[in-house]
């Protein structure tokens, strides 16, 4: 047996031409919705023997609607963007391109003044493979997608540039089995908000 470890993204909390570096804005509208839509498919994980979220007022609330009651943890707290902080991808790249160029081509690199994008993804995998709990223990963690795509690239012992080929929609659900260091990607089918949804019947992403 291994432990297994799910990780639910968070709701939105504004359009994505919108989002922002290191965002703290609460869930929007449209993400409260979604999280209803989605609440009866999801409701299930609160049986998790240990159920975590990361500190945004995003992913706070997503588990709480979900009846997770998770615990915040600081250590999935988002990038730390430095003077990006708050500003949109758009706005960064306008005001200094090549600043940005040389951060997405250097893992260890922090222009910003904040985190490297190596620092992020060996933060959260630190969590990953410090979490309590016996053979068998499911645990549940809500958090930013960033965050996911970093645990994701940690636990698979991908190369950096990976996470920049990642795509985590809010509300969407990955699995990860095993134990510190040894951890494997695990399917498990399509959620049923997802098989409800117009555009996955028109061979749409979503």
């Amino acid at each position: 047996m291994a432990l297994r470890v799910t990780f639910v993204a968070s709701a939105r909390g504004s359009p994505l031409p919108a989002e922002r570096f290191d965002d703290d804005r609460p869930l929007d509208q449209a993400g409260w919705d979604e999280v209803l839509r989605a609440a009866g498919s999801l409701l299930p994980l609160a049986a998790a023997e240990l159920r975590y979220c990361s500190p945004t007022p995003r992913s706070r609330a997503t588990g709480d609607a979900l009846g997770l009651t998770p615990l915040v943890q600081l250590a999935l707290r988002e990038c730390d963007m430095g003077r990006w902080r708050g500003m949109t991808p758009a706005e960064v790249t306008a005001r200094e391109p090549t600043v940005v160029d040389a951060w997405l081509a250097d893992p260890w690199s922090a222009p910003h003044g904040g985190e490297s994008l190596l620092a992020f993804i060996s933060r959260v995998g630190g969590w990953l493979d410090t979490r309590p709990g016996e053979d068998g223990d499911r645990i549940v963690a809500v958090a930013e997608p960033s965050v996911i795509r970093a645990a994701l690239v940690y636990a698979l012992r991908s190369p950096p540039a990976t996470y920049w080929n990642l795509d985590v929609r809010p509300l969407s659900v990955t699995t990860v089995t095993g134990r510190p260091g040894r951890w494997s990607l695990r399917f498990e089918g399509t959620p049923p908000q997802w098989a409800a949804h117009p555009a996955f019947h028109e061979g749409n992403p979503l």
